[in-house]
């Protein structure tokens, strides 16, 4: 019972951390609130591993899971980008800012009806963690990225969570084959915002990420490619 918990604390952290975000964006600390999203992404990313090493998956938890989703990655980044950017634009950018968490739940609800074997290995539509995650990071730099830049990735992020678009999940990728990779990301993100440099980001991030992602994708491509072998044989 103790240990069926477990995975649930990781999820309602995730909740939680949201739920400051939003709190620390309305008091105008946006740079603690795009954090506390980043923070909410990391232990979004452990409570389902966690299940799974525990073998304790539940409906329960996988209900619990989504409605912590909503709040962390759809209204929090909402919010935080209507009061760096979209406010200036009075009702409308309210509004604008409004279609995220909408969007996202409806990317959730899909998901938890439709989820089947297939779901392992793709994703229908981007999920609403990397586009919340995505959005609150770059509220971080909205002093120097112009607001309508701002306002197509945020509106092209909402489109693509509720798209059609397959997206490899790369749920079946050990963790141990990137961990290198994603330990070094973390710490040169850290890095930046412990000293505040936001509006300087190092050269290395912009270079990190794009391998980062490319990575993965070769690790999933290679893996089908040996499955494609393992059938024909």
């Amino acid at each position: 019972m103790y240990r069926a918990a477990i995975p649930n604390l990781f999820t309602l952290g995730n909740l939680y951390s949201g739920f400051l975000s939003i709190g620390y964006a309305s008091i105008g600390h946006y740079r603690s609130a795009a954090i506390l999203v980043l923070i909410g992404m990391m232990l979004d990313s452990l409570d389902g591993r966690i299940a799974r090493l525990l073998r304790v998956d539940s409906p329960l938890g996988k209900e619990l899971d989504s409605l912590a989703d909503v709040v962390t990655f759809g209204a929090a980044p909402a919010l935080l980008m209507y009061y760096t950017s979209f406010s200036q634009y009075g009702v409308a950018g309210l509004y604008i800012a409004g279609l995220f968490p909408l969007f996202g739940a409806y990317r959730l609800a899909r998901f938890n009806v439709t989820a089947t074997a297939t779901s392992l290995k793709y994703f229908t539509g981007v999920p609403i963690t990397a586009a919340g995650g995505i959005v609150a990071f770059l509220t971080l730099f909205s002093r120097v990225i112009p607001n309508i830049v701002l306002i197509l990735i945020f509106i092209i992020f909402a489109i693509l969570m509720v798209s059609r678009i397959q997206i490899p999940s790369l749920k079946d990728i050990p963790i141990p084959k990137y961990s290198i990779i994603v330990t070094l990301f973390l710490i040169a993100i850290i890095f930046t915002l412990y000293k505040r440099e936001v509006n300087r980001m190092p050269e290395f991030l912009f270079i990190a990420i794009p391998l980062y992602i490319l990575y993965m994708l070769s690790q999933f491509l290679r893996r089908r490619h040996f499955e494609k072998s393992s059938n024909k044989k």
